[in-house]
């Protein structure tokens, strides 16, 4: 095991540069339907694959954030908000998951358009639930501090300072919440497509509420057998190899249905811009050497730079990308949700397995 001792001040200086790619502002159109049908607008091009999945041609499905966008800094071009504030239906992610419009959103609905926030269907965890290494972790820094000032304090200031400390870890480190990252799990997807089909069926005109429900039954059942597929291609893991190092904390969802453990992000955080101290990270490599995890899991729309810096520090341990928060372009194994969470599957499984 490393310790923070033998860290290299380049290693250090490394580690404070923190590298967020942003979102472009172009607007995409999926479905096939008339000029005429009824208008979607959704907000993330995740939830976009999955509506347009579920209207068919019933409705013209406009999702505002393309390709490759990080929702927690996306910005909306001015047609863009236009377009949400004139829209017939809305659909967003919630749980202040896209952070850089939540103005918008929430302006639009002020001003009467129909919003559907798809994580208000689904059971959701707060940011570390389950984590026990997180727990176990602050457990110990709470033991350490009680002693270390136990001869100086009385009970009632530690109890004061104790409360102070976890309320601004919490609020540092985005742990404050309900996680809006439910996506990560096919399970509480399908569970979402069901309530968006609800939603849109109960409020939208002029829809063939039959085709429509015929469209979420087979598009649920798809979600459900992909829920199992990933069970599947986990089976070998064992209890030891369901660890994981992630870029942030997205993956909650995931583990919980999964039975993995996050042991780490790079970013302490739910939200991506939030940056990541180096104090921090030479703690999340000792971690790592603890743990003896082969992979660091990265995100496709975010820069990989430190996960790079990390690996190299730690040594004989991959980096690898995964669809976390957007899909990919066509050809990248992320095109659809479905094949989007497949691919990242298969990359958990192939890298913890080796």
């Amino acid at each position: 095991m490393a310790s923070s001792a033998r860290k290299s001040v380049p290693f250090l200086a490394a580690l404070t540069l923190v590298a967020a790619a942003c979102g472009t502002s172009t607007t995409t159109t999926a479905g096939a339907a008339s000029a005429d049908a009824p208008t979607v607008v959704v907000t993330t091009n995740i939830l976009g694959d999955v509506v347009a999945n579920l209207v068919g041609d019933q409705m013209n499905v406009e999702t505002i954030m393309p390709v490759g966008a990080d929702p927690h800094d996306f910005q909306a071009s001015a047609q863009q908000v236009s377009l949400m504030e004139s829209a017939e239906v809305l659909i967003a992610n919630g749980a202040g998951f896209e952070e850089g419009i939540l103005d918008v959103v929430e302006s639009a609905e002020a001003d009467g358009v129909l919003t559907f926030e798809a994580i208000d269907a689904v059971a959701t965890l707060d940011f570390g639930e389950g984590n026990e290494h997180d727990d176990e972790h602050d457990d110990e820094h709470d033991d350490e501090h009680d002693d270390e000032h136990d001869d100086e304090h009385d009970d009632e200031h530690d109890d004061e300072h104790d409360d102070e400390h976890d309320d601004e870890h919490d609020d540092e480190h985005g742990h404050d919440g309900a996680d809006p990252h439910f996506f990560t799990d096919p399970a509480r997807m399908a569970v979402a497509a069901e309530g968006i089909a609800d939603f849109l069926i109960a409020n939208v005109e002029g829809i063939d509420a039959e085709a429509l429900q015929q469209n979420a039954d087979a598009y649920v059942a798809e979600l459900v057998a992909l829920d199992m597929e990933l069970a599947a291609m986990f089976v070998d893991l064992s209890d030891e190899q369901r660890v994981l190092i992630t870029n942030h904390e997205v993956f909650g969802y995931f583990a919980e249905n999964y039975e993995f453990e996050v042991v780490g992000t790079i970013i302490p955080s739910g939200s991506t811009p939030d940056g990541a101290s180096a104090a921090d990270l030479v703690e999340l490599v000792e971690v790592i050497e603890d743990e003896g995890v082969p992979a660091i899991f990265s995100d496709t729309s975010s820069s990989n730079e430190l996960a790079q810096t990390l690996a190299e520090e730690v040594g004989d341990i991959a980096v690898v990308e995964l669809f976390t928060e957007s899909l990919g372009g066509p050809d990248s194994g992320g095109g659809t949700y479905v094949d989007m969470v497949r691919s990242n599957a298969t990359s958990i499984a192939t890298a913890l397995g080796a």
